[in-house]
């Protein structure tokens, strides 16, 4: 699939357009009408396309051998759909049309034995209390009502979260951070793990749970956390009180991760030059 029409220009430094939707993994509805305008140096239009969640390691990995413009420069990509709604995986297919034919972008993929990360259960046969199949929870196209206090142990797993299909934080109290989803899938749950903690290496699904999930997790971040948010309170950092994140995602979800190494499919960029003018 190719977008109808497409526009390329320079991102303007210390000016950022934010996207029509979340370039990421997750399969989650797009606003209607085939429109797609994002700010972005290619590495993300890279994942975006070909659905990848990489780890800084693997990311470092894939660019290496690339010049530097690859990763300082923003491209504003602006971009219609031939078809009025078209789904998030047609665009990633009209991605990977645009990327070959204006950055002349070749790829291919190798599969490689790595270290990894695997997500497990912590116990056979049993979740935590803070995760739950979507199918028991509130359905996406039911009408949602936002809690009053989205960290509250009453609020259902997910359930501070008005929309199914990606991955969100925020403060939770006590400078701690609260990361949530609703209609996910195991396999994607392994992979946001990498963006909000410093492993090191990939984690993997390998619970051999399928269909979606909703979840809530709460920790206190430390050095190797990715994100650290701010509470309003005024307490400072000192104040930080909650479990580690290992043992919220034991206790909570009842998952564990275990070192192993696993066969990893690896984009590799064999060629890319600067993108041809309008």
């Amino acid at each position: 699939m190719e977008f109808e029409v497409a526009s390329i220009h320079l991102g303007e430094p210390g000016k950022f357009i934010p996207p029509t939707f979340g370039l990421n993994i997750d399969d989650a509805p797009i606003p209607p009408g085939g429109h797609f305008k994002a700010d972005f140096n290619l590495p993300t239009y890279i994942e975006f396309a070909y659905k990848l969640m990489l780890t800084p390691e693997q990311s470092d990995a894939m660019l290496a051998h690339l010049p530097a413009w690859v990763r300082s420069q923003a491209f504003v990509i602006e971009a219609k759909a031939p078809v009025p709604n078209p789904t998030k995986d047609q665009m990633r297919l009209m991605m990977q049309s645009l990327l070959a034919d204006r950055f002349k972008l070749t790829v291919h993929f190798e599969t490689k034995e790595t270290p990894v990360l695997a997500l497990v259960l912590a116990k056979p046969n049993a979740l935590g209390a803070r995760i739950r199949p979507h199918t028991q929870g509130l359905a996406c196209d039911a009408k949602w009502t936002a809690p009053a206090d989205p960290s509250a142990p009453t609020v259902p797993p997910g359930g501070w979260l008005p929309m199914c299909g990606g991955v969100a934080a925020r403060a939770g109290p006590g400078h701690t951070i609260l990361l949530g989803a609703r209609d996910i899938p195991m396999e994607h749950i392994a992979l946001y793990l990498n963006t909000v903690y410093k492993f090191g290496r990939p984690v993997i699904d390998a619970t051999g749970l399928k269909g979606a999930f909703d979840f809530s997790l709460d920790w206190a971040p430390d050095s190797n956390s990715a994100i650290i948010m701010r509470s309003s309170d005024s307490s400072g950092p000192s104040d930080v009180d909650g479990p580690s994140f290992f043992d919220a995602l034991k206790d909570q979800l009842g998952l564990k991760l275990k070192p192993t190494r696993a066969a990893i499919q690896t984009l590799v960029i064999d060629h890319v030059e600067q993108p041809s003018p309008n």
